[in-house]
């Protein structure tokens, strides 16, 4: 199988990161946290070692304000119904994900601004968000990188915008974490929300919110957790105010061997040949007659490596159906962004999105493109037929 799915999760998982969840699971197999024996310790040790990762690897000067979340989705979750707990107004980006639209939507008494995104041109983007702003704004929130386009947001400028009128900033990472460098402190971000399971090639089920600072808002569960326990009320510190009940061990200790993995090899490195990659796609493809490529020129100062496209007035199932006929895998529909879709007027039909992993080959690349090209032709020939 040629997997060009990895913006979903990424596949396959390095071999490092399968044995991490093996080890976890027969030599970890305590619940951190809440007992003093030491395989218990072991495993609080283990987990709080994949918080000092994360902290160090996206510039967060305190490891128990990264918080663990089964998914990013929570993460997002828990900011934007904190924050916006009481009402208020929100600016997001014209690009969001539905775990920033429907969270959103489902808050009584808070309205959001949509504003647009001008790839490449960073102080058109960073002006649409300025004059988005309102008196009674408390958030400001936006993914990175647009998992529909790639198209890669200005998140230092808009933390700087955000910073200076007093407002919190969140990040979605979904996209971007592992693949685009991220430092929460020279980048203004008190929110940053991302999953494990991505560009960091940890296991599906992890996740994780870092709080730039300690945060007053209320988590989405309250429940145990292992401390304060004579309490009714919540503890406040973090990460125990948003981590009630048993963490995911396992899929954490696969998210610290896959953070360890993508440092062995360098986080630019791995950037720099995917970007390759999906920059031979687009040069294959885009040419071609029959085939529409939506995202911009694969650049990684524009977006993250990723080619979004449809074959003729074929809709992207049908093109995604004949994509894995030949053993390619892609996503395609309107994955889970409808708001994206609308900016590039495909919501009848979605878009066939390919993104590729460090263990994507340009054999891999070169294969998929000609079968790409076959379908167009193919289908331009039994239109051209019907017109006969």
């Amino acid at each position: 199988m040629m997997y060009f799915d990895n913006a979903a999760t990424t596949y396959p998982k390095p071999p490092q990161v399968r044995l991490a969840v093996a080890d976890a699971l027969n030599r970890l197999g305590a619940n951190p946290g809440r007992g003093g024996y030491p395989m218990a310790l072991q495993t609080a040790e283990a987990v709080f070692a994949c918080r000092e990762e994360l902290a160090a690897f996206f510039g967060l000067s305190e490891p128990a304000n990264v918080c663990f979340t089964p998914n990013c989705t929570a993460a997002l979750g828990t900011v934007i119904k904190g924050v916006l707990r009481d009402g208020g107004h929100a600016v997001i980006s014209c690009l969001e994900h539905n775990s920033v639209i429907r969270p959103i939507s489902a808050l009584p008494n808070v309205t959001y601004t949509e504003a647009a995104v001008y790839a490449g041109d960073d102080e058109r983007t960073v002006e649409s968000f300025r004059r988005a702003i309102q008196p009674n704004t408390k958030l400001v929130l936006c993914t990175h990188a647009s998992n529909v386009l790639g198209v890669r947001l200005p998140v230092e400028k808009l933390g700087a915008l955000a910073q200076k009128r007093g407002i919190l900033f969140a990040v979605d990472a979904a996209q971007s974490a592992g693949i685009l460098p991220l430092d929460m402190e020279r980048d203004g971000i008190d929110f940053l929300c991302l999953p494990g399971h991505k560009a960091l090639y940890g296991p599906m089920g992890s996740g994780a919110l870092l709080c730039r600072r300690e945060t007053a808002i209320p988590p989405l569960t309250e429940g145990g957790t292992g401390s304060a326990s004579l309490k009714a009320e919540q503890p406040t510190e973090l990460p125990d105010r948003f981590e009630s009940g048993t963490v995911n061990v396992p899929a954490i200790c696969g998210l610290c061997a896959g953070v360890r993995f993508l440092k062995s090899h360098g986080i630019g490195a791995v950037a720099q040949k995917e970007i390759a990659l999906m920059r031979r796609l687009y040069e294959a493809v885009a040419g071609e007659r029959g085939i529409t490529v939506y995202t911009p020129y694969p650049d990684l100062a524009v977006t993250v490596p990723m080619v979004t496209l449809n074959v003729g007035l074929l809709s992207s199932e049908e093109t995604a159906a004949l994509l894995a006929q030949d053993g390619v895998a892609v996503r395609a529909g309107l994955h889970c962004a409808p708001s994206a879709h609308r900016c590039i007027a495909t919501l009848d039909r979605g878009a066939v999105r390919l993104c590729p992993s460090c263990f994507t080959t340009t054999e891999m690349v070169d294969k998929t493109a000609k079968i790409l090209c076959k379908i167009a032709r193919k289908n331009l020939q039994s239109r051209d037929s019907m017109l006969q």
